[in-house]
């Protein structure tokens, strides 16, 4: 078994967080951004004048999938910035976990329908297809290097009103 060692003396090298600081990180960066000025540009634009000649069931779909396309890149633009302020050494992986609440990370697919999806303008689809992808590489990055953080942190005491929340919510729940 190979050990390796970081200059820091004898602390084992994080492969995930030297990916989360590599050229890699810098690229997906980029896309992200590049995507929600993209995103940004064309409901503004074209995606504007496109809505409007769509019937009205395709129009109601497309105004749903394009605020879940907003929703969703500004959420991954929000964890994009974040991991770039640990990256500068603008907070610390620890400050970043607990800031990262607030950023929901969740799998959101297309909302419509296929056969309404597949009515939409395809600058529209392409632009959703894309977001859906970066999303899925952003949290499988997310879940890599905040789990074993999350995992260290120490187990919160329950109490019997938790409890008895969590039970309802359970029920409730099926």
């Amino acid at each position: 078994m190979v050990r390796l060692v970081s200059s820091l003396g004898d602390q084992p090298v994080s492969f995930v967080e030297r990916l989360a600081g590599s050229d890699a990180f810098k690229s997906l960066f980029k896309e992200g951004m590049n995507l929600v000025e993209e995103a940004a540009a064309y409901l503004d634009g074209p995606g504007r004048t496109e809505a409007k000649a769509l019937p009205r069931m395709e129009a109601l779909a497309y105004a749903s999938e394009s605020m879940r396309l907003t929703t969703r890149l500004m959420q991954l633009a929000s964890w994009l910035l974040l991991q770039r302020a640990v990256n500068e050494g603008e907070m610390s992986q620890s400050q970043a976990a607990n800031e990262k609440h607030k950023v929901k990370l969740s799998n959101q697919d297309v909302a419509s329908a296929p056969e309404t999806f597949h009515r939409l303008p395809a600058r529209l689809r392409d632009l959703v297809a894309h977001s859906v992808r970066l999303q899925a590489r952003i949290i499988h990055l997310d879940q890599l290097l905040y789990a074993r953080s999350e995992a260290l942190m120490p187990p919160v005491a329950s109490s019997p009103v938790a409890d008895q929340i969590e039970r309802l919510r359970m029920a409730f729940a099926s």
